[in-house]
């Protein structure tokens, strides 16, 4: 839900130790970095591998499914892509015995012996950079509820996804793990990169918010929840929240799901009281939250809150008297023959490394978009109501300079002069679930740039959509 992994400390170590080291420049070889290679305890019970890459010389380090470049600025010494120090520990005998992270505790090395997968270095492993060229194919049926069909067909021009795919595989658009695309209900085009294939299932980080709203839409429609002004604190009356005011008592679900709780919680304020860091070590993230002080009244203004949708998880759970998994799988993931996705949501200190993120397949990423698309109809069947799918496509908010709706970002791209308006699910690292309505055309794209400046708006603006233009 957050940046997960996202390794962070307060925003003055962040600024001191960017102006530090900022100037500083420090060349080390493919086999210096591997010096570092190894497992490592890592924090909450966890573990981390740091390998080298022998594409690039970069130091990587994994975590979970996901990957963080490590930038060399002097011996032993790293920095993470928040310009966060990472130093490497030695004994009497000059030997790696573990590192710190910022100013945290120190953790030890596991295990020097540490394997990758050599896929994990290259979009395409034993592919001739200079000489690649891609050759389209429809993708396969697998009899999974998708319909699959030629690009050529329905418009897509595959000259530009030519295009595409020789960037990718030349580097030019790095760690992108998949893209899918339908149009006119219909899978047209399916690709995978690195070590991804049809079968990994990809953190969704924050795009799981936007699942969420739509298990909140059910929740409503059957009748478990009265509607979407309810007040958020009455369905907790075992709690004796901290700055219970009146105003307070008045946030609303729909409050809740457009980030307008008025709670002084914001990833994008470093003078918010409420963080994620803060949530991460709390014992409780519902109390946490709620125990925020009020900085605005409800409805007032767009704030980016991971707080909030958590809540409304635990308040579907609250209502439906099941866990929101058991939930999901019965009135989501089910009726769309979802299989074989991890999802835990326990909001409090034990998830404070997933999150309770869910991870799926790129396909079933596509399926979801296409739900959306198709006003919650799957196979003839209203999943989700149709009304729930227009209030959440419609702008209530504005969050971060963007429109806003239930858990949707409602952003546009340009493509040759031609505006597009797009629905959008989307979590750290490019995993971006794109719906447009106008064009019957979804997009899912999965990717590692964690923490970065993600590639997928840029593929598709330069090499999807304009097959759409009709200037």
């Amino acid at each position: 839900m957050r940046n997960l992994n996202k390794i962070l400390i307060t925003f003055l170590l962040i600024l001191t130790t960017a102006a530090t080291f900022a100037q500083q420049s420090f060349k080390v070889t493919y086999q210096q970095l591997k010096e570092y290679e190894g497992l490592y305890e890592y924090y909450n019970g966890s573990e981390l591998k740091i390998s080298a890459s022998p594409k690039d010389t970069v130091l990587v380090a994994i975590i979970n499914l996901s990957t963080y470049p490590l930038k060399a600025v002097s011996k032993d010494v790293f920095l993470n892509n928040a310009n966060v120090p990472i130093r490497f520990l030695r004994d009497a005998s000059n030997n790696i015995t573990g590192f710190t992270e910022g100013n945290k505790q120190p953790v030890k090395l596991i295990n020097k012996n540490v394997s990758v997968p050599e896929k994990m270095w290259y979009p395409k492993l034993g592919a001739d950079v200079k000489t690649y060229q891609y050759k389209y194919a429809i993708p396969a049926d697998l009899k999974d509820g998708l319909q699959t069909g030629d690009a050529s067909i329905v418009g897509l021009d595959t000259t530009l996804l030519d295009k595409m795919m020789i960037k990718i595989v030349r580097g030019q658009y790095p760690n992108v793990h998949s893209i899918l695309i339908i149009k006119g209900g219909k899978l047209v085009f399916e690709e995978y990169f690195y070590e991804y294939t049809k079968d990994s299932l990809q953190e969704m980080r924050s795009a799981t918010k936007s699942f969420i709203s739509a298990l909140t839409g059910i929740a409503i429609n059957k009748g478990f929840i009265k509607s979407k002004d309810e007040k958020v604190v009455s369905y907790f009356p075992e709690y004796n929240f901290a700055n219970n005011t009146d105003i307070k008592k008045t946030i609303t679900i729909e409050n809740m799901l457009t980030n307008q709780s008025g709670l002084d919680c914001d990833a994008a304020d470093p003078k918010a009281i409420g963080t994620e860091t803060a949530m991460d070590e709390s014992e409780d993230w519902i109390k946490y939250t709620l125990d925020l002080p009020m900085i605005d009244k409800p409805d007032a203004g767009g704030r980016y809150c991971s707080g909030n949708p958590i809540t409304v998880g635990r308040i579907v759970e609250i209502a439906t008297h099941m866990p929101l998994p058991d939930f999901g799988e019965k009135n989501l993931f089910g009726p769309l023959d979802i299989k074989g996705y991890k999802w835990s949501f326990k909001p409090d200190k034990s998830s404070v490394n997933n999150y309770c993120q869910i991870y799926l397949k790129p396909r079933d990423m596509a399926k979801f978009g296409l739900l959306y698309l198709n006003k919650g109809v799957w196979n003839n069947k209203q999943v989700m109501p149709a009304e729930w799918v227009e209030d959440s496509f419609k702008t209530h908010s504005v969050v971060q300079g963007v429109d806003y709706g239930y858990l949707w970002w409602l952003r546009y791209l340009d493509a040759d002069g031609v505006r597009y308006y797009a629905k959008t699910a989307q979590g750290n690292g490019g995993q971006k679930i794109y719906v447009f309505p106008d064009q019957d055309l979804v997009i899912a794209i999965t990717g590692g740039n964690y923490n970065s400046q993600s590639p997928s708006n840029e593929l598709v603006s330069k090499y999807i959509l304009p097959a759409f233009n009709k200037k």
